[in-house]
């Protein structure tokens, strides 16, 4: 899909405009994913392996996903290579490692996958390890995550017509930091009870959360920053990178917090985050200077 925006768009204003309104769904997807999971925990058997029936309800979307493909019409013509040569889009794709902008570029996209796949995995731990919240309900809880994120990125369009990307990405990522340090301690003094309800939940179940309303233009923004700078020949090569290196980041962010939540505890795991917050912001001023540069071919 990130290869097929530049084909859709005519200039970075509207290309950044349905990058995020494409996150933006992705992100309703999650929420219902969340959702969808949850409905299928059995409530007086939360251990049981009902819940894995979910993976036919999948199954029947991805089926419908390769209809929708099938019988949709694009002009890939813009983004036809100029090479004729076996593996030359490989080839272009690991070209493109070498340019200053690309590196400075795939480590903040690392670093903030880190970030949010580290709190997407385990905030439903946390909810019911560090906030003693019943399983099905702290698997729910997250989608006030994922919804943040959805509405955070479906409105960051209209936020980028008057707030050029750069400072309203560091504002971001300071006002995520804040949250950080001022949400977490409330979790501390959170003690268990059998009958906890959506009503009386720990306020910090319902605060944290929406950390992704902060976080959530800086993925997309990003992409779209650089994917705007790139010939659109070039586009399927570095969307190749962000699919490889979004990966990455997100499976080495959810290892490394399931090894602190294990050996450190559950309080202090999402402080974790802080890290990779202020290194996004150094390399934001990189990125920013290499995006003003022309690109060679």
């Amino acid at each position: 899909m990130y290869s097929s925006i530049g084909l859709l768009t005519s200039d970075r204003q509207r290309h950044a405009s349905l990058m995020n309104i494409l996150e933006g769904l992705f992100m309703v997807g999650v929420l219902a994913g969340y959702w969808l999971f949850g409905a299928f925990i059995e409530p007086h058997h939360p251990a049981g392996l009902g819940w894995v029936r979910v993976y036919w309800v999948l199954a029947a979307l991805c089926a419908l996903v390769v209809v929708l493909l099938a019988v949709s019409r694009l002009d890939e013509s813009a983004a036809k290579p100029h090479h004729a040569m076996p593996g030359g889009a490989f080839i272009d794709m690991l070209r493109l490692l070498i340019k200053p902008l690309t590196y400075t570029f795939i480590a903040s996209i690392f670093m903030y996958v880190l970030i949010e796949q580290s709190l997407g995995t385990w905030l439903p731990t946390f909810n019911n390890e560090i906030l003693h919240l019943p399983t099905a309900m702290s698997i729910q809880l997250v989608s006030i995550y994922a919804g943040s994120l959805a509405l955070g990125r479906l409105g960051a369009g209209l936020v980028l017509r008057r707030v050029g990307w750069y400072p309203l990405l560091n504002a971001c990522l300071v006002a995520m930091a804040a949250l950080v340090i001022l949400a977490l301690p409330l979790a501390a003094h959170v003690h268990p009870r059998a009958d906890v309800t959506w009503f009386d939940a720990p306020p910090v179940a319902y605060l944290f959360p929406l950390i992704g309303l902060l976080m959530a233009p800086i993925y997309p923004v990003l992409n779209s920053v650089m994917l705007s700078a790139l010939p659109k020949d070039r586009h399927a090569g570095m969307t190749g990178l962000i699919v490889v290196f979004s990966a990455l980041g997100g499976t080495f962010g959810s290892f490394l917090t399931g090894m602190i939540f294990a050996h450190a505890g559950g309080h202090d795991a999402f402080y974790l985050t802080l890290v990779p917050m202020a290194l996004i912001l150094v390399l934001l001023v990189a990125f920013r200077r290499e995006t003003r540069r022309p690109v060679a071919a």
